[in-house]
């Protein structure tokens, strides 16, 4: 997992239920926590895009459901800011399933666009993303 330059704007904080892009058989996953985030006291952590995350697998395939599986966020809505000091928001939340926390993802096809910043960071991701913007 490499670090990345942007400075992301974390917009999807625990608790929310996020739509996946990909075809690994989750529609819907629960985020419980952030893997690494380290916060002030009392302050809900929250991910952005690039960040890995644990969830809870809340609708999709009978296996599926009820597991728990490391995600990759790869899609917000809020704006974030690249280092060229460009703005950019995607249309929707999503997040791509993974099989392990190196980054190998799950699913074989993603649907719509992938942010550069979770390519980068994430190059397993990268080797299947079909649009990187």
């Amino acid at each position: 997992m490499k670090a990345i330059k942007a400075n992301m704007t974390r917009a999807i904080p625990v608790g929310s239920y996020l739509p996946t892009c990909d075809n690994s058989g989750a529609k819907l996953i629960k985020i419980f926590t952030v893997v690494g985030m380290k916060t002030r006291k009392g302050r809900y952590p929250a991910a952005g895009i690039g960040d890995l995350v644990m969830a809870s697998v809340k609708k999709g395939r009978p296996e599926m459901r009820k597991q728990v599986v490391f995600a990759v966020i790869v899609r917000q809505r809020q704006p974030f800011q690249r280092p060229d000091g460009t703005r950019v928001k995607f249309e929707d939340n999503a997040a791509v399933v993974l099989k392990d926390d190196k980054g190998n993802p799950k699913g074989t096809i993603f649907k719509g666009p992938i942010a550069k910043e979770a390519c980068i960071r994430w190059p397993g991701v990268a080797k299947i993303a079909g649009v990187v913007l």
